[in-house]
């Protein structure tokens, strides 16, 4: 079976499960399989699954491995020499999450998302692992950038201290997650027993510091955190009013901090010169921004488009419209936002005073 007859029957199944035309247009379907022959298709699905793949590991090692065929069977597929078959193309695409609307390049409206988790409950400490795993997969590209639409502060932010990554942590699994077991706790730094996650969490900020990043942030985006300590405070969720000093403290070094590479230009770890970093990092603020916690990553000119949802869940996609069209917003409102990094100190100054005029009156309040 020749790979547009695969194609062919793939789509005529979508036509037969179609109840309106808006959700699929056969005709104008099946005029791309007669401009374009097997061998065109074929090379356009390699071409696709070339740029998922790592560039540090070998397309034609990793084909022959997962289909159990031959080095050279691979090559006259990839050639198009030889057609692949229906199973081959569903293993190698479940494999790498690849969508067959954007490899047969179908003009709808449908857009084709990977929800990480949908069919499982995964804890907080799988989603941590789940971002780190993404990160070292964005590291391991020569050419990469990360450019992060913040509606509030990105999880890995708070590992740089113990304490605020501690209290937030407990945060997001008692008030977040509802986990059944901190319902009935209040929050200790010397209680709470959260070393494997920080651990993980120090991991995935390695990661970050060694990828080139844009951060948009607005003057909401510290918000959320700020309303969670207050809400602890009133609650009287602080099991001692030393546990709340030593969180905030903790949240004003990571602010400092920030500000620190925001002045640099640079990412560098606390108690690190800036100097020994040359991994840019370019804070942006907008003073009207409601973010989204959008994440979009160019990773060797294919971008990947990360959305959050439902708390701490997260679709993605690398559909080239929609990533298209997300990175022409985010570049539309980096535009009309202040560059704070390098540059622009009167206004660095005058926004991280801000924020830290917000944590110093939690603890007069």
């Amino acid at each position: 079976m020749i790979f547009t007859e695969i194609c062919l029957i793939w789509v005529q199944k979508l036509v037969k499960g179609a109840k309106t035309q808006r959700t699929v247009n056969r005709k104008a379907y099946l005029i791309i399989y007669k401009d374009m022959n097997s061998t065109d298709l074929q090379q356009v699905f390699f071409s696709n699954l070339k740029n998922v793949i790592p560039p540090n590991i070998s397309m034609v090692d990793e084909i022959a491995e997962i289909l159990d065929i031959g080095y050279d069977s691979v090559y006259r597929r990839i050639r198009g020499e030889k057609p692949i078959t229906i199973g081959e193309l569903k293993i190698l695409c479940d494999r790498y999450q690849i969508s067959l609307d954007q490899v047969l390049q179908l003009n709808n409206d449908s857009i084709v998302f990977q929800a990480p988790g949908i069919n499982n409950d995964i804890d907080f400490s799988g989603y941590l692992s789940g971002i780190l795993t993404e990160f070292k997969f964005f590291n391991s590209f020569p050419r990469k950038e990360m450019f992060y639409l913040c509606k509030d502060l990105p999880i890995w932010h708070f590992f740089l201290f113990p304490e605020i990554a501690a209290f937030k942590l407990f945060c997001w699994m008692k008030t977040i997650q509802n986990h059944p077991d901190y319902q009935n706790r209040t929050f200790s730094i010397s209680g709470f027993p959260y070393d494997d996650l920080y651990k993980t969490g120090q991991q995935i900020l390695a990661e970050y510091n060694k990828l080139p990043t844009v951060e948009l942030w607005g003057y909401e985006t510290v918000n959320s955190t700020i309303n969670q300590i207050q809400y602890y405070r009133d609650a009287k969720l602080f099991t001692k009013e030393e546990d709340l000093k030593l969180v905030l403290q903790s949240l004003n070094k990571m602010l400092d901090h920030l500000k620190g590479e925001a002045e640099a230009g640079v990412k560098f770890m606390p108690n690190v010169a800036a100097s020994h970093s040359k991994v840019a990092y370019n804070l942006y603020i907008n003073e009207v921004l409601l973010g989204n916690n959008t994440t979009l990553v160019n990773l060797d000119d294919t971008l990947h488009c990360y959305i959050n949802y439902n708390g701490l869940n997260y679709f993605k996609t690398r559909d080239v419209r929609f990533t298209a069209r997300s990175m022409g917003h985010f570049n539309t409102l980096v535009s009309r936002s202040t560059h704070i990094s390098g540059t622009g100190e009167k206004y660095r100054n005058k926004y991280f005073g801000l924020l830290k005029e917000r944590v110093s009156a939690l603890d007069t309040a």
